[in-house]
């Protein structure tokens, strides 16, 4: 008898990085490594737990932006490049320590590992993985869903009504293009959610989407459950919570199963630890070190010396955290159902992007912890959040509150000293796009200004994406990231001095359109806005 169900959500978010006005760029890495160590390993599990016909239930999020890049057939064509580049350095690997047996075997595995990558890329889906997150889909194990156009943190952006609403339509209707269907939840971009949201999500046909525990704990009314059931938002939009046990055993920095001493070390990379002469063909223009993802020691723990990486200690670790895993969501299940008026529903989200890339065991664990709740005697179901809403229609009503799964829970990792100036830029660019769009409504356009008006929507999206000031607050590529807004401002003032004074270079307009050309099918009549006469009678833009 099954007495509450998982649900197991992954968020696979990379920002949009495309550079095709270089031969090679460093930040592309981002989405090379994102497929080689999470998304193809992800799919070698589910493939698997299918052969082996487990039956399981698994959520996986496909932001817009990622579903763009892993389309494009620049980026698929440099991933070819990446991967012939790392089979080449897992050889000289190879030779390299031809007398430190435990090193070389470790570089066979290497070897091995991109040799079976490149394999499921190029010959199984032709360079196209989305084909197999679909097949999963179509098989009834893996629900699909999807995120706002570039992952903006719609709670800053709602300055704008249109803003948000543009960022919830074109992310569902890039996804639906991609995917051929329509997504039944919405990831919020850092579990953002201001109340008011629902109603957006809501008009274009979203049927739940996901808060931070105390978006739920903290609703009003005050739930009955917790964070084990999904509130109704008033508006047959369900609000599903974040379970806070089942997070801490997987993402704490103290606590967290990533941390084991018996698991690969992250940090201690080749690209850092061999000499430079040797490693420049790998890295970063020669001379700059970078992670090439070839690794060979475990955590270890504390002060001590790194010691070498034992995969087979590192699969007993997957085993026995697994069942630890499963053991405490059944007795957290098993407690839950005594007071509870329905079955609960443990949720337990998480960036996929953990699971292989900085926990390198992290597809195998998932595997184990989808075969062990399929076991006769586990209490547990694993289930979608769309799963649970057929079993169980009807939820209490409350409005969530305010909340992010960021530090602190609330905006300050968004909205802080290292990147407040941006988000006039922000509000400013939204204001000047629907203006421009409200006057030239009506109006007989030719291809061209048409041309110009979509790219400048693009650009004031690409300018919203919530990672550039995530990475200005985290300290890591932030001259990258001041960048990006930047020039994402910089086009389309550009484009909006052109297209106001009727004077459109065609020549640099290609070129944009070549460097950002996400979104074919964005129309910019979408930011068209009517003039409403608030209570203090300003005159303000709103959505129509």
């Amino acid at each position: 008898m099954k007495k509450g169900f998982l649900a197991i959500v992954l968020h696979a978010h990379l920002p949009y990085v495309r550079h095709p006005e270089y031969d090679s760029f460093f930040e592309e890495n981002w989405l090379f490594e994102a497929i080689t160590e999470c998304y193809i390993p992800l799919i070698r599990a589910l493939t698997r737990l299918e052969k082996d016909q487990v039956n399981y239930r698994l959520t996986l999020s496909l932001s817009p932006t990622l579903i763009t890049m892993l389309r494009d057939d620049l980026l698929q064509q440099r991933y070819l490049r990446y991967l012939a580049q790392h089979l080449d350095l897992a050889s000289k690997e190879i030779e390299r320590a031809r007398q430190q047996p435990d090193i070389n075997k470790l570089a066979r595995l290497y070897r091995r590992f991109y040799q079976d990558t490149l394999a499921v890329y190029q010959t199984e889906y032709q360079g196209d993985i989305l084909q197999a997150f679909k097949k999963f889909h179509a098989s009834g194990h893996l629900e699909l869903i999807t995120c706002a156009a570039t992952h903006g943190f719609l709670p800053l952006l709602n300055v704008s009504a249109t803003a948000v609403r543009n960022q919830i339509k074109i992310g569902i209707d890039t996804f639906t293009e991609n995917l051929g269907f329509a997504p039944n939840g919405f990831w919020l971009p850092e579990c953002a959610y201001y109340p008011g949201l629902e109603q957006h999500l809501a008009d274009f046909g979203v049927r739940y989407f996901f808060v931070d525990s105390h978006g739920i704990t903290d609703a009003n009314p005050t739930p009955f459950n917790g964070v084990y059931a999904p509130l109704d938002c008033g508006n047959g939009v369900a609000a599903f919570g974040r379970d806070p046990e089942s997070s801490r055993q997987v993402w704490s920095s103290h606590e967290g199963y990533p941390g084991d001493f018996d698991y690969r070390e992250y940090y201690k990379d080749i690209g850092f630890d061999l000499d430079l002469d040797y490693i420049a063909p790998y890295i970063l223009d020669g001379h700059i070190r970078c992670n090439t993802g070839i690794k060979y020691h475990r955590v270890t723990g504390g002060e001590q010396a790194k010691e070498v990486y034992q995969p087979k200690l590192a699969q007993a670790k997957v085993q026995q955290h697994a069942q630890d895993f499963i053991g405490k969501r059944q007795q957290q299940i098993d407690r839950l159902a005594v007071n509870m008026d329905r079955k609960p529903i443990v949720v337990s989200p998480y960036d996929a992007e953990l699971f292989g890339h900085w926990w390198f065991e992290g597809p195998q664990w998932l595997e184990a912890v989808l075969r062990l709740a399929d076991q006769p005697d586990s209490s547990i179901q694993t289930a979608s959040c769309s799963d649970y809403m057929q079993a169980i229609p009807k939820h209490q009503q409350a409005t969530p509150s305010v909340s992010t799964w960021g530090d602190q829970g609330y905006f300050s990792y968004w909205l802080n000293d290292s990147n407040a100036w941006i988000y006039p830029l922000l509000h400013n660019a939204e204001a000047e796009l629907e203006k421009l769009a409200a006057d030239l409504q009506g109006l007989s356009l030719n291809p061209l200004q048409i041309r110009a008006l979509n790219q400048a929507a693009r650009s004031v999206l690409l300018a919203q994406a919530s990672d550039w000031p995530f990475i200005m607050k985290s300290g890591t590529t932030v001259e990258y990231a001041k960048k990006r807004v930047n020039d994402h401002i910089a086009r389309f003032n550009y484009l909006h001095d052109c297209i106001r004074k009727n004077r459109i270079n065609e020549r640099y307009l290609c070129a944009l359109e070549i460097m950002d050309n996400i979104f074919p099918n964005i129309d910019f009549k979408d930011y068209q806005s009517g003039k409403l006469t608030t209570q203090s009678g300003e005159e303000t833009l709103q959505y129509k």
